[in-house]
C-alpha cells in the first residue's frame, strides 16, 4: 500500500474552504478589537471624584492591555492562516514540518494553521505520548 505524501487537490480545496471561513471571522474579530482600542480613548471619568478617577484609570489601562493582546493573538492567527493559504497553492499543506507525514485531518480542521503533527508537537515542547 502506497504512503500518502500530501493531500489531494479536492482536500485541499476543502481546507482552503475551512480557512477561508475561519479567516473572515479572524479579521472581523481584530477590526473590533482595534475599534475598541479606537474608542477607549475618551474615557468619560472627567466629572468624578479623584479616587473614583484613578480607579477608572486603572481599569482602562487593564482592558486596553487585555484588547491589545487579544489584538495581537488575533493578528498572528491571521497571519497563520494566510500562510496556510499559501502552503495550500504550493501543495505542501498539511505536511509536518519535521516528520515529513501528513498531517491528519482531524488536527487540519481543528487547527488549520498547524505546521506539525502532535506527535512533533509533543516532542518539541518535551512532552513524550
Amino acid at each position: 500500500m502506497e504512503v500518502k505524501v500530501r493531500y489531494s487537490d479536492e482536500e485541499l480545496e476543502e481546507f482552503r474552504q475551512l480557512i477561508l471561513e475561519k479567516l473572515e471571522v479572524a479579521k472581523r474579530d481584530y477590526e473590533t478589537l482595534m475599534d475598541q482600542l479606537a474608542d477607549r480613548k475618551g474615557n468619560g471619568v472627567d466629572d468624578t471624584s479623584p479616587t473614583f478617577h484613578a480607579l477608572e484609570e486603572g481599569a482602562a489601562t487593564q482592558f486596553k492591555e487585555a484588547t491589545m493582546n487579544m489584538a495581537a493573538r488575533t493578528q498572528k492567527f491571521i497571519q497563520g492562516l494566510q500562510a496556510a493559504l499559501v502552503r495550500i497553492e504550493n501543495k505542501t499543506y498539511g505536511v509536518c514540518r519535521e516528520t515529513g507525514k501528513l498531517i491528519p485531518k482531524e488536527r487540519l480542521r481543528a487547527v488549520p494553521h498547524a505546521t506539525l503533527s502532535i506527535e512533533a508537537k509533543n516532542q518539541r515542547d518535551g512532552r513524550k505520548k
